[in-house]
């Protein structure tokens, strides 16, 4: 059972940076990690994704340029981030760490991850 933990959220000015982590443990080789997000009245979108197998990425449009996904291996744990750079309001939202055992080809279907963590909340100020 693959357990999920984030951390990292806060409050910042628009233009700023943050980084996210998720410390997850129980995991096995080849996995989808994901960061997903959800504002007040919005349904939940995928952010970034990336294959712990072979460390491919996946980006949203509305974050390529700005946000970076990345992991660092562990024996039987996994440290994920998302380093956001050039922060802006729309950014605000709860953010969730994510994980789907499956292939690579699988990382980008939002839908079908499985395992959550809590949520960490990043507020972006104008």
């Amino acid at each position: 059972q693959v357990e999920l933990v984030e951390s990292g959220g806060g409050s910042v000015q628009a233009g700023g940076s943050l980084r996210l982590s998720c410390a997850a443990s129980g995991y096995t080789y080849s996995y989808c990690m994901g960061w997903f997000r959800q504002a007040p009245g919005k349904a939940r979108e995928g952010v970034a994704a990336i294959y712990t197998g072979g460390a491919t990425t996946y980006y949203a449009d509305s974050v390529k340029g700005r946000f970076t996904i990345s992991q660092d291996n562990a024996k039987n744990t996994l440290s994920l981030y998302l380093q956001m750079n050039n922060l802006k309001p729309e950014d605000t939202a709860m953010y969730y760490c994510a994980a789907l055992r499956t292939t690579d080809s699988w990382c980008r279907v939002w839908s079908l991850y499985k395992h959550w963590g809590q949520g960490t909340q990043v507020t972006v100020s104008s």
